[in-house]
Formats: structure tokens, C-alpha cells, sequence
């Protein structure tokens, strides 16, 4: 076994989700990460701080720019950032007049978390969009099947009589607040300078903040460095997601259990016992919510960031924000291919 599930080479065919796992790649951040160069730059030669000739070069060189990966790991076991030795390669690469022009008044906490909102914006519209699709089938087996009588239970009794309709409403009701939440959801610009002050850019910081956000297509927030809600709110929504597909997947292993209620095609199958069709993705969902529970009081634990910047507070959202993204990933691709496998729910009439 790998150290995450999300890439290993079997489970991940499980527990993986390929499109939201290159937001992480290296190359991703990287990319994100030069984006940010380029339209500080742009910002900058806009207010006069750098020539535009300056400005025009730095972008031609961080469009086509390789860095070694290699130096950059060596560098960030000695740094604990990968950026100090970024900008340096960079500033080789864009060479004389220009060199000095490269990340001025910029910090490394304003790339990398710059480039972690630029990723988090764009999978978010992901997540959104997901979501669409699977209020969209439930509407479907609502269409198909919503008359058709459950039984109801409560505290894992029967109950009463229900139909399909009461079941799926349950399954689809939070979806839609979730989608909103997340495309009105502020990503934010991370530009502080060094202690958050933006000192060397004196008069002129908040114009060149705002526009190196309209750059990048970020919200414009003053200095957020030590201040990190934006995250763990972010990480908050990715738990009740997760929560409520863990919800859905829950329901559908009982009502497989029942037996006669509802029909499923695809399942898993058994070494030992070749009649049974397990419930795979239902059960998965339940496990990744409760992967995501346990980890957002960790990205609670990582907002004590002391004074202005905190290494171990930062370094604790690295270790734990990318597994709840691609937790949440895979709990909708799960939630989407379980929902298309009904066939039947409810009582036969």
C-alpha cells in the first residue's frame, strides 16, 4: 500500500478521481505558480513599479519556463518552500535587464497560496457541476419511480409508509445549496509581502493587489496570510458534502440490504461467495464521509497560525486539504455512478 489510497496503483482505481488529482500534480502547481509571476508582473508594469518591456518578457519566459524539479525538492527540504529556489531559476531564465524585476514585493506565502486558490476556483466548478448532474438523476428516478411505496424507518425500524419521492427529496435537498455555496464562494488573492504589509510597494499596494486579482480572476482580500477561514471554510464544505453523499450511499447499502426494494446493476463481486453483488460505491461513499469528518478538525487545528506567518500550521494544511479535496472528488464520481446503477427502487407494484 502507497501512502494515500487516492493514488495507488489498484485502490485508485476505487478511491481515485484522475481529473481533480491533476490540480495536484506538480506540473499544476507549478504552472499556477508562474501564472501568478507573470500577472504580478502585468500588475506592476501597469502602475509604473516595471517597464512594460519588462513585464511582456517576464510573461513570454514563464509561459515556456521548466524549472529542475529536482533542485526544487533539494531546495525545499532545506527551505520548507519550494518558491526561494523558483524564483531563482526564474530570474536566470528572464536574465539581464530584467532580473530584478521578478516577484517584486512579493513573498513565497503569496505564490504558493495564490496558486492554491487559482486550482481550489477551478474545482470548485468541477465539484459544482457534478453536483448539477446528480440533482439531475435523482430528478430522473424520481420521474421514473417516485410514486412507488417505501417503507419508512426511523432509528432503523420500520415506520410508516413513505413513496420514492420522500426518499429521493431527502438524497437531493442539499445538493443545490452546496453547488451555490460553491461557485459564490470567494477565492481569494494572497498578496502580503513579507510580514503581510506589502511594505516595498508603500502607496501603490492596493492598486497593484486588486489588479493582479482581476489578473488572475480572484477576489481582491486585503492581507489573509495568518488568518485562515477562507480554507477551513472551504474544507467545512467539502465535509458536509461528503456527509451527504456518505448519507445517500448509506441509505442504498440498507435498502440493498432489505433485498426488495431496490435493484442495482453493476456491484461487486465476492471471492468466496459467487452470488453476491456488493454494494461497493454505496459502502465507499459512507467511508469517505467519514474520512472527511475526521479531517476537518485537523484544518481547524491548522487556523492557530502564531503572529504573522506560521510554518507548522501551513504545513498541516498541505498535509491534509489535497486528501479532502480528492476525497470529496471520488465520493461525487461514486455518488453519480451509484445513482445511474438504480434500476429499480421502491416496491414492485
Amino acid at each position: 500500500m502507497t501512502i494515500s489510497a487516492f493514488d495507488h496503483p489498484f485502490l485508485s482505481g476505487l478511491l481515485g478521481d484522475e481529473e481533480t488529482a491533476s490540480y495536484f500534480s506538480a506540473a499544476a502547481d507549478i504552472r499556477a505558480m508562474l501564472a501568478f509571476e507573470a500577472a504580478l508582473a502585468r500588475a506592476e508594469a501597469g502602475h509604473g513599479l516595471i517597464s512594460h518591456e519588462a513585464a511582456r518578457h517576464i510573461g513570454t519566459v514563464c509561459a515556456t519556463f521548466e524549472p529542475n524539479v529536482l533542485n526544487l525538492r533539494t531546495a525545499t527540504a532545506r527551505d520548507g518552500v519550494v518558491v526561494a529556489d523558483l524564483v531563482k531559476q526564474l530570474r536566470e531564465a528572464v536574465g539581464e535587464p530584467y532580473f530584478d524585476c521578478v516577484h517584486l514585493g512579493a513573498t513565497s506565502q503569496d505564490v504558493i497560496d495564490t496558486s492554491l486558490m487559482v486550482r481550489l476556483k477551478a474545482i470548485a466548478f468541477l465539484f459544482s457541476n457534478r453536483l448539477s448532474k446528480l440533482a439531475k438523476v435523482f430528478d430522473s428516478l424520481d420521474a421514473q419511480f417516485g410514486k412507488s411505496a417505501l417503507m419508512g424507518r426511523t432509528r432503523m425500524q420500520a415506520a410508516i409508509a413513505i413513496t420514492v419521492s420522500d426518499r429521493l427529496r431527502a438524497w437531493r435537498a442539499p445538493l443545490a445549496g452546496y453547488r451555490d455555496r460553491l461557485t459564490e464562494q470567494g477565492f481569494p488573492l494572497q498578496f502580503g509581502g513579507a510580514a503581510g504589509t506589502l511594505d516595498k510597494l508603500q502607496d501603490l499596494a492596493p492598486a497593484v493587489r486588486s489588479a493582479l486579482a482581476q489578473e488572475l480572476g480572484l477576489s481582491d482580500t486585503p492581507q489573509w496570510q495568518s488568518q485562515r477561514g477562507v480554507v477551513a471554510d472551504f474544507a467545512n464544505l467539502l465535509s458536509l458534502i461528503g456527509g451527504s453523499l456518505g448519507k445517500f450511499g448509506q441509505d442504498v447499502a440498507l435498502l440493498a440490504q432489505a433485498g426488495d426494494e431496490i435493484e442495482l446493476s453493476g456491484g461487486g463481486g465476492s471471492s468466496a461467495m459467487a452470488h453476491k453483488q456488493n454494494p461497493v460505491a454505496a459502502e465507499t461513499l459512507v467511508a469517505l464521509a467519514r474520512f472527511n469528518a475526521t479531517q476537518l478538525s485537523g484544518m481547524h487545528q491548522s487556523l492557530v497560525h502564531e503572529q504573522e506567518r506560521s510554518g507548522a500550521a501551513w504545513t498541516l494544511e498541505w498535509l491534509i486539504l489535497p486528501q479532502m479535496v480528492m476525497a470529496t472528488a471520488t465520493s461525487l464520481r461514486l455518488a453519480l455512478e451509484l445513482a445511474g446503477n438504480i434500476t429499480r427502487i421502491g416496491h414492485k407494484s
